[in-house]
């Protein structure tokens, strides 16, 4: 089945769509402006949609009359980590308020509930069938101290590490790092003791004895664990695939925009693109190893649908450094080819329906997602907010983002419980085979200019395959 024809992907979505077609939708709780294409999808599959929202977010928010909004407030939060923890949490014990919502928009409880694969979907919410979310034993694969025995078991080759107790002490992190240290230190990351992890607030580059200290003393009262690592120099990037039932079908690379700042040893996630290729032979490498994770997940844990697996493009090839169990950002930048194909097959397999596709069929996209390249940069200015929505045209002028009127992209910015939540589509000061890093470390100098956000300098990784910026 070719999927690369819009005719026969419109029939197959139309096909696994009506497993839920014209029944009540509940999303969330979430960001309404993230809920705005899935609004679309089930309103104009017949079906009455009911939002709950957490705050209004950055992008269009669903058109009027398509949905129903009720509002789920969240306490500020520190960090993208807590953020996702509150979550679950929040979904598992809604307020009283937004209870009395969902059941008066749906009294006979025949709505399908999609909400974060950061919810744990082992008991249905409010006893309704629920979709998106994972079980618990998915959840599980996330914490970043489990990715070596998964590499190791599908044959991967990987970067050496030593995973330390903290209770050992300092001493017992600062051998590790010793005999593990290259030219850059090493990168420390936390378990996922209390939680899933995100947003690299748990990961740390080490190189000194100042910086051993303060990253004991943060994971101390955090974790029982930390993963001690050689760092990895190169390209940040990831590999995609889905977990069907006869194999796993591999998608196409995307880079991780991670800059690095030299001064206060941090990394930042500034977006990510499907501009950037590889070298061939290492693209293929990726896909091999994201076929044999899938072969690994699917006989020891059961495993089914989308995954992704973070690493760094070397100069010794690529190196996996975590697992994202998860219809993760890099697979939804991809799924830019056909969302609603994508989300419907992802929920089926998740739920473990047939979907009546094979990874020979699947893989059919892959093509398309080599010519749609498409590409955000963005960040969180943790803790700063901007009181509102905003809208601003920019463009590049010597390497900076400037506000321009007549710029052919377009910055939007806006408050979430963590702070501001800033986004740039790259795809007007992109060409194919350039990376979106520089142009996400200039997006973060515009958002310290502009809305004192502190990220301050920030660098962007060398390709040490090509040479190229």
């Amino acid at each position: 089945m070719d999927l690369s024809d819009a005719a026969v992907r419109a029939a197959v979505t139309a096909r696994l769509q009506r497993h839920h077609a014209g029944r009540p939708v509940v999303l969330g709780p979430g960001v309404l402006a993230a809920h705005t294409p899935a609004v679309a999808r089930h309103a104009a599959l017949g079906s009455p949609v009911l939002v709950l929202s957490t705050g209004r977010g950055a992008g269009p928010v669903p058109d009027d009359g398509t949905c129903r909004v009720v509002d789920v407030r969240l306490p500020p939060t520190c960090s993208v980590t807590e953020e996702v923890r509150l979550l679950d949490r929040v979904s598992h014990h809604l307020p009283a308020d937004v209870v009395a919502e969902v059941e008066a928009f749906d009294p006979e409880r025949r709505a399908v509930w999609f909400t974060s694969p950061f919810v744990t979907s082992d008991e249905p919410l409010l006893g309704r069938t629920t979709l998106g979310g994972r079980p618990a034993s998915f959840l599980a694969l996330e914490d970043k101290l489990r990715a070596d025995a998964v590499w190791d078991a599908a044959g991967v080759a990987r970067a050496p590490h030593r995973v330390v107790a903290l209770d050992a002490g300092p001493a017992a992190l600062d051998a590790a790092a010793g005999a593990l240290a290259g030219p850059l230190g090493t990168v420390w990351s936390g378990d996922a003791r209390d939680g899933p992890n995100g947003a690299g607030n748990f990961v740390r580059w080490v190189v000194d004895e100042r910086d051993r200290a303060a990253t004991f003393a943060f994971f101390a009262p955090r974790c029982d664990r930390v993963r001690v690592a050689p760092f990895l120099d190169g390209v940040p990037c990831s590999i995609h695939a889905m977990v069907l039932p006869d194999g796993t079908a591999a998608f196409r690379p995307v880079e991780l925009a991670t800059l690095r700042d030299p001064v206060r040893r941090r990394f930042v996630h500034g977006g990510l693109s499907s501009w950037w290729d590889p070298p061939e032979a290492d693209r293929e490498e990726m896909r091999d190893a994201v076929r044999r994770v899938g072969a690994h997940l699917a006989e020891a844990h059961g495993y089914r649908g989308a995954f992704g697996v973070d690493g760094v493009l070397t100069a010794d090839g690529f190196r996996p450094t975590e697992l994202n169990p998860r219809m993760s950002a890099g697979l939804t930048t991809l799924a830019r080819v056909d969302r609603d194909l994508l989300a419907a097959l992802q929920e089926h397999l998740l739920a473990g329906l047939d979907t009546g596709l094979t990874v020979a069929d699947v893989e059919t996209l892959v093509p398309l997602m080599d010519a749609g390249r498409t590409g955000r940069a963005g960040a969180v200015g943790e803790g700063v907010r901007v009181g509102g929505t905003l809208s601003t045209p920019v463009t590049v002028r010597g390497g900076r983002l400037v506000a321009d009127p007549a710029g052919t992209a377009t910055l939007e910015a806006a408050d979430t419980p963590a702070g501001l939540l800033a986004r740039l589509d790259a795809g007007d000061l992109l060409a194919v085979g350039q990376r979106l890093a520089p142009l996400a470390a200039a997006l973060l100098a515009h958002l310290d200019e502009t809305y004192g956000t502190a990220f301050g300098p920030l660098v962007p990784a060398p390709d040490l395959r090509t040479g190229a910026s």
